[in-house]
């Protein structure tokens, strides 16, 4: 447990904080009045964290590497001090502050040196999520949490369990590495009825399993496990120690993917609340507690008294299609999606009336334009090799622009995967050398481009350029790039916002289509 394991700091004859005060701290309405805390980064959840702090009557201060111009004025308005320094070590107005907790942004590495540091003056350290739960209870009884996590697909399924849930009538709030911290959704002063958090495995990393920090959620999931963010974790086991973490002490349903056992181990490791039941989801025919698709319908034999000998039809993969939601890995959410939102009672219809009305964000499986039989498609949102294989799994012939920040992660696997359906492939970023080096190994006769220009505002236009020199009438060229984008772009958005403009430029606003599906995607 790390920084969570602490005592009260004083009975060892030690010198570390008396945490005994924290242990106390379990609700909004406890007393956080003088609290010394000192918030790490000025990222959107650090500065949740500082304000809800300040809120609270705390003595915070914020401590970043750099603080972007309108949050640092927002900090002044507020009156909360805010340090920026090079953060090698710790500088003299954190000693000084004498902080008895440290609030880490997500962004912090496990051996940053302020963990370091904090973990050497046995300073415990909360993540943004543990904050969140013990002040859950701000506006009335608190809102039961179901948990989102997973290489893959994390966004989007709660997106379909939060769109599920309002159209069973529930006020429900999707946050958390969504985009919106808990932080500010804990503080509505409407409440909620329920809120869907997006959890990354930086965010799980920190948090307790057991203690007054603890989450008890209602139902989780974790989609997927694939080799991600090794630089952050150091090992691919310790980021799967980080995913699993999600399902401890969960109350209702710890929902699992069928088609990864590592998703069901961590099911059956997990300390859960008495009662709560393992619900499998897959793309296959669902046993009694699953939830899977059989002759083309959507099934739930998991919520129902009569499991054993029958089903509820959710929907269908044909709806799904004229949706654009048929993507086999689009499915495997929507599986898991109604699995969480089945578990807090929503009925078949308010799930079908759901999916009717669901559309997927920008840049994930996004149809930029048809053209003389050329699908163009921005998939920009795949940025580790999992997602990219998902990506690729939907169409027969592909044209593949790849590449960007690895992560530390081997890109091999997926083009030796995929090398037969590939027409070509385009190589952006700057690690170019070790996607150049995988297709050299696993697809040596496959026409391969290099884009080997630092003008941002090149890459694209040169990419898309190349790739239509590549495709034929009936392939895909997709962007999946397999990996981040900020070696080249600001964000996956950004990525996807110029292969988007630079298709369309390319095409000249000639005779080209925009769609709302994906052509030949479907399970």
């Amino acid at each position: 447990m790390g920084a969570h394991s602490y005592g009260d700091g004083h009975a060892d004859g030690t010198t570390g904080p008396d945490t005994s005060r924290l242990d106390r701290l379990t609700s909004w309405h406890s007393d956080w009045t003088g609290l010394r805390v000192a918030v790490l980064g000025l990222g959107v959840t650090g500065f949740a964290a500082a304000d809800t702090l300040a809120e609270l009557g705390a003595d915070v201060l914020v401590v970043a590497g750099r603080a972007p111009d309108d949050r640092a004025r927002l900090l002044e308005v507020l009156g909360i001090p805010l340090v920026t320094a090079d953060l090698d070590s710790a500088p003299d107005e954190l000693v000084a502050h004498d902080a008895e907790v440290l609030i880490v942004s997500p962004g912090f590495h496990p051996d940053h040196a302020l963990l370091l540091w904090a973990a050497e003056h046995r300073i415990p350290v909360w993540g943004d999520i543990e904050l969140a739960w013990r002040l859950r209870d701000k506006v009335g009884p608190a809102a039961p949490w179901i948990l989102v996590t997973g290489t893959n697909g994390k966004t989007t399924t709660v997106q379909l369990t939060a769109t599920m849930l309002a159209a069973a009538g529930h006020r429900v709030a999707p946050c958390g590495n969504i985009g919106v911290p808990v932080l500010d959704a804990i503080r509505d002063p409407q409440g909620w009825d329920v809120l869907v958090v997006e959890l990354s495995s930086y965010q799980l990393h920190h948090l307790p399993l057991s203690g007054p920090g603890a989450l008890v959620p209602w139902s989780t999931t974790c989609l997927n496990v694939a080799d991600d963010h090794l630089d952050w974790h150091g090992s691919a086991a310790a980021y799967r120690d980080a995913k699993a973490k999600v399902y401890a002490n969960t109350r209702v349903a710890c929902v699992y993917n069928k088609a990864d056992v590592a998703t069901m181990r961590m099911v059956e490791d997990a300390e859960v609340s008495e009662g709560a039941r393992a619900i499998g989801f897959g793309l296959g025919v669902p046993g009694p507690s699953d939830l899977g698709i059989v002759e083309g319908i959507l099934c739930d034999r998991a919520f129902l008294e009569e499991r054993f000998d029958t089903a509820i039809e959710l929907s269908t993969v044909a709806d799904l299609a004229a949706v654009g939601l048929s993507a086999p890995h689009v499915v495997a959410n929507i599986l898991a999606a109604a699995a969480l939102a089945r578990s807090f009672d929503v009925p078949p219809e308010a799930i079908r009336d759901a999916l009717a009305d669901f559309r997927l964000d920008a840049h994930r499986i996004e149809v930029v334009a048809v053209s003389e039989g050329i699908s163009w498609i921005d998939d920009s949102k795949a940025t580790n090799p999992h997602a990219a294989d998902a990506s690729l799994a939907a169409y027969d012939s592909v044209v593949w622009l790849v590449g960007g920040l690895l992560k530390g992660v081997d890109i091999g696997e997926l083009v030796a995967k995929h090398a037969d359906r590939l027409r070509g492939a385009v190589v952006i970023g700057v690690e170019r050398a070790e996607v150049l080096a995988a297709f050299r190994r696993h697809a040596p006769t496959l026409r391969v481009f290099e884009i080997d220009s630092d003008d941002t505002g090149e890459v694209m236009p040169n990419a898309v350029g190349l790739a239509a020199s590549l495709a034929e009438a009936g392939d895909v060229v997709l962007l999946a790039p397999a990996a981040a984008s900020m070696d080249q772009f600001a964000s996956y958005a950004e990525r996807g916002a110029q292969f988007a403009q630079a298709v369309h430029d390319y095409l000249g606003g000639g005779s080209h289509e925009d769609s709302s599906s994906s052509p030949g995607a479907g399970v």
